[in-house]
């Protein structure tokens, strides 16, 4: 069953499939002998499909604005193409006997599916056939099954983590993923389940006491995101294999407090988020985590709303967090323009927004402590002059900031490897490696 649940999505055979099904359904649906089918209802279907994906774009994009970007073209041709397959099978049901309303039906599945397919293999959201089905990681464990204490090996004052660490015998391979409640007890705000992943050495006895990456999926998303699509185990086990199981404790939060919600990760009349992040959360990881609990031993990091939170944090709580790593993330926190933003989050004061707008506080203060890493998409038109214009000004400030260009666009093409790029400066910098 595991290896059905675990068939990829993005490579081998499968999306072939899909993809070959979904244009077999396209043709059985065409598939009508009739002069006015095909002068008449197909080019009606196909210009009524085509109105009402750009009609749905406009509502999404100008009307309800759920997300600060507005809809990729190859989601309007996707929803289109689905549009198009649901108008010819109702146009053609009643010239279709039984089994040819069954076989239209069918066939609109396998149009669905293909869709879906091929906006998969863009954004890389679903790797696996397990993801799609929302089933939880082969490796994730409840959290009840993690010892919480153990002898530790402690970080040393100037020296790394690595000079000191000695993998004890019968230390696991790969590392664990589990669940936990991370309550908004200062904040007040209610966030969704967060994920933790603890490397091998955590999980033996003695264990390491380990740096700390929080970490922030974007806007739709949620935490299960950075495990699911960016193969968050897998990619910190890879590192932890050539460090002696060594590797940051990650914490994944949620930053949101439902998919489509976006607070901004301020405090402000939309939740009061800064403050979960900065209190709520570190308070919880060091009553219930074996951690290093020096913060120069803590980072943050995200990608699209979360790198940009990222740099908030880093910006608004530099004594929590002196480490960032913001992966395609935005220039500012915005809900579509700066006039929006302002009147939702502070009802108009636009003096309460620059405060805590990290491009505004980088021209009025110093960050001679702070470090990060920027990641964006060599093919992002939005986001890559955004991350350059913060590489700027976050070294004007005094920060030691540098940017990775990585080949795609705003999708998990990036930000999963993203992550993986910034990893060896984030050992470095946490003290877990020279």
């Amino acid at each position: 069953m595991n290896r059905i649940l675990d068939a990829s999505l993005l490579d081998g055979p499968l999306p072939w499939v899909l993809i070959a099904a979904g244009a077999a359904g396209g043709i059985v649906l065409l598939a009508v002998s009739s002069r006015r089918w095909w002068t008449r209802l197909v080019p009606l279907v196909l210009v009524a499909a085509v109105l009402f994906a750009a009609g749905a774009a406009l509502v999404v994009d100008r009307v309800w604005r759920p997300f600060p970007d507005p809809l990729p073209v190859s989601a309007l041709v996707a929803a289109g193409v689905v549009l198009a397959a649901i108008g010819l099978a109702v146009a053609g049901f009643g010239r279709r006997g039984g089994p040819g309303r069954v076989g239209s039906v069918v066939a609109v599945v396998a149009v669905l599916a293909a869709a879906a397919q091929s906006m998969n293999g863009v954004y890389r959201e679903y790797p696996t056939v397990r993801t799609v089905l929302g089933l939880p990681a082969a490796d994730q464990v409840p959290f009840t099954d993690v010892p919480l204490q153990a002898p530790l090996v402690p970080a040393r004052a100037g020296r790394p983590l690595a000079q000191v660490w000695r993998a004890p015998a019968g230390m696991p391979q790969a590392g664990v993923v589990t669940q936990v409640d991370i309550p908004g007890t200062g904040s007040g705000f209610v966030a969704r389940p967060a994920l933790v992943y603890l490397p091998p050495s955590y999980l033996t006895s003695p264990r390491a006491q380990l740096p700390v990456l929080v970490l922030m999926a974007g806007q739709p998303g949620s935490p299960q995101d950075w495990v699911d699509a960016g193969m968050l185990a897998a990619r910190m086990d890879a590192y932890a294999a050539v460090h002696d199981g060594l590797a940051p404790v990650v914490v994944v939060v949620d930053h949101l407090g439902a998919p489509l919600s976006n607070p901004l990760c301020m405090d402000s009349r939309l939740g009061q988020v800064a403050t979960y992040l900065a209190v709520d959360v570190p308070a919880w990881i060091r009553a219930t985590l074996q951690v290093d609990r020096d913060p120069a031993a803590w980072a943050i990091g995200g990608l699209s709303s979360g790198g940009t939170c990222s740099l908030q944090m880093a910006v608004n709580a530099p004594q929590v967090y002196p480490t960032f790593v913001a992966i395609s993330g935005e220039s500012e926190p915005t809900l579509g323009d700066r006039a929006s933003t302002v009147a939702a989050a502070f009802g108009g004061d636009a003096a309460s927004f620059t405060a805590v707008n990290p491009l505004d506080v980088l021209t009025t203060r110093r960050f001679p402590g702070t470090a990060g890493f920027l990641v964006a998409g060599q093919q992002d038109p939005q986001y890559l002059p955004q991350a350059r214009q913060l590489l700027g000004a976050c070294r004007a400030a005094g920060m030691d900031v540098q940017l990775q260009i990585l080949p795609g666009g705003h999708t998990w093409q990036v930000w999963g490897p993203g992550l993986t790029a910034a990893l060896p400066w984030l050992g470095t910098r946490l003290g877990l490696t020279e």
